[in-house]
């Protein structure tokens, strides 16, 4: 299915442009101090902190940071195109079995609604139906009496991919879903429509959306780490081969002590 997942988001998204960009910055990647990163847009923004960062330390080194979502992610790391990729994604699919896998961080996944909506709670039962268009009505979670626009990220997002398998299980996204292709975008389409429901990166939860609870739990880092929210991933920086060395120096610096805690503070949970 991960595997359809890949293939369809080529066609949809038009991943074969993404591609083709960024085997273009691979023209003037020659040098050995140079690094692009493409994928996971949940972790794209933390990645070009720790980019920014890095290259204050090393200017010497130029870092080139795409997203695209974690498709792009392992397609961009097994062709070439990317040094590193970038997945979010419960497990990785058969494709990646290519690649080298770090596990560069953890993330929750919250489900948000606009900050006027009453509805503060969501339990697990209520999600599935809910994302899967099964509660149509906020009347039915104890809210207004309007529709509930479910908002989702597209075919081929790892935070997409985790979500399905978390809250629906086995049931199908609802076909009225509104596709968005970023977290971002998602956390700025619930933010401007107050019947809206959506689910994001909590690292990238602000006052801009409120999170819900689920079945009682916060989705908070302390929580994650403790493993009683169970809304959570891995982040993945993926190889293909021996790594140059730009590229491995850049992971070490990443998976350190000093990013790692860098990584908390920006609301991220330490690998």
């Amino acid at each position: 299915m991960i595997s359809r997942s890949i293939n369809a988001l080529a066609v949809l998204m038009g991943a074969g442009l993404i591609f083709a960009a960024l085997a273009c910055s691979g023209c003037s990647r020659s040098s050995a101090n140079s690094i692009t990163l493409a994928g996971s847009t949940a972790f794209q923004p933390f990645a070009e902190k720790l980019a920014e960062h890095y290259s204050q330390l090393h200017p010497e080194v130029r870092i080139n940071v795409q997203g695209g979502g974690s498709a792009v992610g392992i397609q961009s790391a097994l062709s070439g195109a990317a040094q590193i990729g970038m997945a979010d994604l419960l497990d990785l699919p058969p494709e990646a079995k290519a690649l080298d896998s770090t596990v560069v961080a953890r993330d929750g996944i919250a489900i948000v609604v606009n900050p006027e909506n009453p509805v503060r709670s969501i339990t697990a039962q209520q999600a599935k139906e809910v994302f899967s268009g099964k509660i149509a009505n906020w009347k039915e979670l104890g809210g207004a009496d309007t529709l509930i626009r479910v908002v989702s990220r597209e075919e081929g997002s790892g935070t997409r991919r985790s979500f399905d398998t978390l809250v629906l299980g086995a049931e199908r996204l609802s076909p009225k879903a509104l596709f968005q292709d970023s977290n971002g975008t998602v956390r700025e389409t619930v933010a401007a429509d107050p019947n809206a429901i959506g689910y994001v990166s909590i690292g990238l939860v602000n006052e801009k959306v409120k999170a819900m609870t689920y079945d009682g739990i916060a989705p908070t880092h302390e929580n994650v780490k403790s493993k009683k929210y169970p809304l959570a991933r891995p982040i993945f920086f993926l190889t293909k081969g021996e790594p140059s060395v730009a590229s491995k120096e850049f992971i070490n610096y990443v998976i350190s002590g000093e990013a790692q805690r860098n990584l908390e503070k920006e609301g991220l949970i330490a690998r």
